[in-house]
């Protein structure tokens, strides 16, 4: 596994280092000096509105991860869930992709519920995430906002088209969803025995992964949870939409153009960039921020650097002092629960990789 980790990480800093080498090839006439003295000129204020923001939104993803348990633990309060959450987000900061499986451990841990209905709960969160901000962005760029009028003239026609793409991804999601949801049992037998007979038991692995989201599924306790759990994503990315704004707002003039369907299409580019990330330090997502500021907002290249680190720090950072708090007062090591969280991810995989006699 270790190996595997290297090579990975290898892999992603040869892909990082290409585009850092491209990006930077393009900014000969960087001035350091400006790119300094912009730091001094942020407003303070706009920062503190936009770090408050971000906070409210790991509230927003317990109290998510709350109606999700309803069923099984109808009376876990919102607050039981809250310091899971940060001390998750703050290892999926520090330690990258090792990170990730921390939340929906500490969870199982906490509610006494397996981590394997967890990890099904959190396959779940992730398609309210992507549908979600889908939403917004979509709707960004088909009603009458100021994204039609980009300094590009030519960048409209293909936001146009990746918003339909974008609709088509989302249909492609909820029909799918609605597959697993009712006839999951019979997808996955069906996958079992039209793979059975590739290597290491693909079939079955596969098989295994929509019998998780299958229940995972299970936790949308009927209609009105559904309408709760899409409006809390909806708040959610609205607020982080808006705590993008406070951050570019805090340059003043410079950027003071940048309305809520701007930032929206800022974080859909900082979204893709994470895709590829390093633990600890990311790369992908600062160097998308970057050039979307550069190419699309036309922002200098000092003022690019500066607002997409300072983007970085405020909405993925900035949750790191309060989730070590909280691990310290918990006695809890990030990297333990890390590696216990693989292994039981591990376990998890191992229990169902034979096929059924």
């Amino acid at each position: 596994m270790k190996n595997k980790q290297f090579l990975i990480y290898g892999l992603v800093l040869a892909v990082l280092a290409a585009l850092m080498y491209a990006q930077f090839r393009t900014w000969r006439n960087f001035d350091w000096q400006t790119f300094w003295t912009q730091w001094k000129h942020i407003n303070p204020l706009n920062i503190f509105y936009a770090v408050v923001l971000i906070y409210f939104t790991y509230f927003l993803r317990a109290w998510r991860w709350a109606i999700f348990l309803r069923p099984v633990r109808k009376g876990i309060a919102r607050t039981q869930l809250l310091p899971p959450t940060i001390i998750g987000f703050t290892g999926l900061a520090l330690l990258g992709r090792a990170g990730e499986l921390i939340r929906p451990y500490l969870i199982a841990r906490r509610t006494k519920l397996s981590f394997s209905s967890q990890m099904a709960v959190w396959t779940v969160e992730r398609i309210f995430d992507v549908g979600a901000f889908t939403i917004l962005l979509v709707l960004a760029i088909f009603l009458p906002t100021d994204l039609r009028f980009l300094p590009n003239a030519e960048i409209y026609p293909r936001l146009r088209t990746g918003g339909f793409l974008l609709i088509a991804l989302v249909a492609f999601m909820a029909i799918t969803t609605l597959i697993v949801a009712r006839y999951g049992d019979l997808v996955a037998e069906w996958i079992e025995r039209r793979f059975s007979h590739l290597a290491a038991n693909l079939g079955h692995r596969i098989a295994q992964k929509i019998r998780e989201f299958h229940g995972g599924l299970d936790t949308i306790h009927g209609f009105v949870s559904f309408v709760e759990l899409t409006f809390v994503s909806l708040l959610m990315w609205w607020l982080i939409a808006l705590s993008y704004r406070e951050v570019t707002h805090s340059y003043g003039a410079a950027l003071a153009d940048m309305t809520i369907s701007k930032v929206l299409l800022l974080m859909g580019s900082s979204m893709l960039g994470s895709l590829i990330q390093l633990p600890g330090v990311g790369g992908g997502s600062q160097l998308a921020t970057i050039s979307a500021l550069e190419h699309i907002f036309n922002a200098s290249h000092e003022l690019a650097a500066n607002c997409g680190i300072l983007l970085w720090l405020v909405t993925f950072v900035s949750i790191v002092p309060a989730g070590l708090l909280l691990a310290h007062q918990e006695r809890l090591s990030l990297r333990w629960l890390s590696d216990e969280s693989q292994l039981q991810e591990e376990a998890a995989t191992a229990a169902v990789a034979a096929p059924p006699s």
